[in-house]
């Protein structure tokens, strides 16, 4: 076959493809419509999440996993807007690190609703004004996002999802090279990822901190002697070269978002819970707190303490561990805990990563 007969070729598989296309829509409006005489959820992220795992698990042809779940992201997206509209609120503004977490887990027919603060992304949750947010919690360099560790203490919303997407910071800046920049402006986050950095390039120039790097990457389009620490979206959006690229510390640098929301996620085949708890503050506590987890086989993937405000030196201890509190196993260890604890809080069970 000629390169003429491989694109007449590649013709007819888009139109089936597209046929196909659209025989799902008909199908999700059908759901849809069932849902909503259901008062079901419009979004069932365990669902989404069976549908990912099993097309990236196929391994039938030459495109990868990653590949695979990036096509159908966005299907997902459009068919899911078929059946009604998302709201997401998300750390805006535009084009922050939270607002590429979000469209990686929601696509693009989503609208969303970019939030001034990780507060805001919770009142906007817990008020109705969004289906959902995005917010960051820890940072494989920096640790814990404790705005959003405190915000969980007392809000109402569940945690419905989870994503982790990898960092590439970058400076950007009109300024036609280093010797031109004046101040480096960004996020707490942003500054600190990438503190060595600037100590080797950048050493007498002082550094600000602002709400979001898209705010930063905004500050310096209007202003050539200020350079942002921010992503390549926000170099696009805003229309702001990239003076250097890639100057995170860590090569690996990855921070974890949580997707909240106001419905429990139903299990999968592989999930994960989160939950908080209070103890007494005497010798082998916190060893009878979570002895059940050892004796029953459940693995702990992560434990984080923060401050009780209400109480000085007393902690709030925040775990994740595998399997979905809706399954007995789970569901009987969170009972034994409950019972070991001055109070218990599960913070929601969601597909693990």
């Amino acid at each position: 076959m000629n390169l003429d007969d491989w694109r007449s070729r590649i013709n007819d598989l888009d139109n089936r493809i597209l046929q196909l296309l659209n025989q799902r829509a008909e199908a999700a409006l059908q759901i849809g419509d069932l849902k909503r005489r259901q008062d079901a959820p419009i979004y069932a992220p365990e669902r989404e999440a069976e549908i990912l795992r099993r097309l990236g698990e196929t391994g039938a042809g030459p495109l990868a996993a990653p590949a695979i779940n990036a096509i159908w992201r966005e299907i997902l997206s459009a068919c899911r807007a078929l059946e009604s509209t998302l709201t997401v609120s998300f750390l805006g503004p535009e084009a922050t690190f939270t607002h590429q977490a979000a469209l990686r887990r929601f696509g693009a027919s989503v609208s969303y609703r970019p939030a001034k603060t990780i507060v805001e992304v919770f009142d906007d949750v817990e008020r109705g004004r969004a289906n959902f947010g995005v917010v960051p919690v820890e940072n494989n360099t920096e640790g814990a996002v404790n705005v959003t560790l405190d915000r969980l203490i007392d809000s109402d919303a569940l945690i419905c999802g989870e994503l982790r997407l990898e960092i590439t910071q970058n400076l950007l800046s009109r300024a036609s090279g280093l010797d031109g920049v004046k101040r480096v402006l960004s996020h707490p986050q942003g500054l600190a990822q990438c503190r060595v950095w600037l100590a080797q390039h950048l050493p007498d120039i002082a550094t600000e901190q602002v709400a979001s790097t898209a705010g930063a990457a905004e500050m310096a389009a209007a202003d050539a002697t200020v350079a942002a620490i921010s992503s390549d979206l926000a170099a696009e959006l805003y229309r702001v070269p990239i003076l250097r690229a890639g100057i995170e510390d860590n090569p690996h640098n990855s921070t974890r978002f949580l997707v909240i929301g106001r419905h429990a996620s139903g299990p999968t085949e592989r999930d994960k819970t989160s939950m908080l708890f209070a103890m007494r503050n005497e010798p082998g506590s916190l060893y009878r707190i979570l002895e059940p987890l050892a004796r029953r086989g459940i693995n702990l993937t992560k434990i984080e303490s923060r401050p009780a405000k209400q109480r000085p030196w007393e902690y709030v201890i925040f775990v994740d561990l595998e399997g979905h509190r809706a399954t007995p196993a789970v569901a009987s260890v969170l009972r034994e805990i409950e019972e070991r604890t001055l109070f218990l809080k599960v913070l929601g069970s969601y597909p693990a990563l």
